[in-house]
């Protein structure tokens, strides 16, 4: 687990402040602070624990604020490690909370979800995936999926510019991570917030869910972002604060590097399905390669490379790559082969 760095002064009045996700290999979360004319916005929250809380409470103090000065919080997206503390800090300064339409219909759609509806939903996901049976009920035995505390209460579309008087703060829609994401531009200070979008050296998750669902196009609709992320006006000047990791530069060359691992990704799964013919998605999980060996992964990482494997067979099915064949209950992806299959 990376060591928590410390506060720090990013100059022109942004400020990092990492917050603690404790017992996560991810270490931290970046909250920045912006400084305004009428009060500090933050930028994603972080985890909902008591250590992130305290560090989050502190950090402000080093700017010169407190939490009951924040004038509102944009959250990248809906995952819990940047919306974890939006319910202490809504609490504790009633504080705007403003995110993509996409990422607040998904906090909703979780929020009207009780634990045992969830868990059934989970379970016969990983039922039509293919999952062996001791799989299925060691992750659910495991811990609850956390939603979102509470439902932000301001929608950020594409373009808009955040409640952040003095400064020039836009919202760039960049789904496919979650449908909503959202990088933050701040124009008149070059540097662009990149949440979870871009990453300075790891490759952010991109999942299909439910997992064997057959609309949707995530890992499709990511690859677009990753170009119109890279095509931003000055993109390889801008300075990038990423939510995880370390600040980069060189936006063009990171997101062109992503797309690439992404197509090697596709062209790996479709080798195997031409070797072994139509395969469920836990088949085609299990025979591609990971960091870690399949068999020595813990049964969340499965459920996780799964969600990521079937959002690129989502993508070969729009490519006209494979088809589906098998059962509602339990599809199989095969391979397109012969003279019309696409190059």
């Amino acid at each position: 687990m990376p060591d928590t760095p410390p506060v720090e002064d990013l100059g022109d009045g942004v400020w990092s402040l990492p917050v603690p996700i404790p017992g996560n290999p991810l270490g931290f979360t970046y909250v920045y602070v912006l400084t305004g004319s009428e009060g500090p916005v933050l930028i994603d929250t972080g985890w909902d624990h008591d250590d992130a809380w305290d560090a989050l409470v502190k950090g402000l103090a080093r700017t010169g604020h407190t939490v009951q000065e924040v004038r509102g919080a944009v959250l990248t997206h809906f995952h819990p490690d940047h919306t974890g503390l939006t319910g202490r800090l809504r609490e504790a300064s009633g504080a705007w909370l403003a995110m993509h339409p996409a990422d607040i219909a998904v906090t909703e759609h979780l929020l009207s979800r009780d634990d045992d509806t969830r868990r059934r939903e989970l379970a016969d996901q990983m039922r039509a995936a293919g999952f062996p049976a001791d799989d299925t009920a060691e992750l659910l035995a495991g811990p609850r999926y956390s939603p979102p505390p509470v439902v932000p209460d301001l929608p950020l579309a594409d373009g808009a510019r955040v409640d952040l008087p003095g400064r020039d703060l836009r919202a760039v829609w960049t789904p496919g991570h979650t449908p909503g994401h959202l990088c933050l531009h701040l124009a008149d200070g070059g540097r662009l917030f990149t949440g979870d979008h871009v990453l300075p050296r790891i490759t952010p998750h991109v999942g299909q869910f439910p997992l064997t669902a057959d609309a949707g196009d995530p890992l499709g609709d990511f690859l677009a972002s990753q170009r119109i992320i890279g095509d931003l006006p000055g993109a390889d000047s801008l300075v990038c604060l990423p939510s995880h990791e370390r600040r980069f530069g060189g936006l063009r060359t990171r997101a062109a590097e992503i797309m690439e691992h992404h197509e090697d990704r596709l062209a790996e799964i479709l080798l195997l399905l031409r070797t072994t013919g139509a395969a469920t998605l836990w088949e085609t999980s299990r025979g591609l390669t990971w960091r870690r060996p399949w068999a020595d992964m813990s049964v969340r990482s499965r459920h996780m490379a799964a969600a990521e494997t079937a959002a690129h067979l989502r993508l070969t099915e729009e490519r006209g790559l494979t088809t589906r064949t098998g059962t509602p209950d339990l599809p199989r992806w095969a391979a397109v082969t012969g003279p019309d299959a696409p190059a």
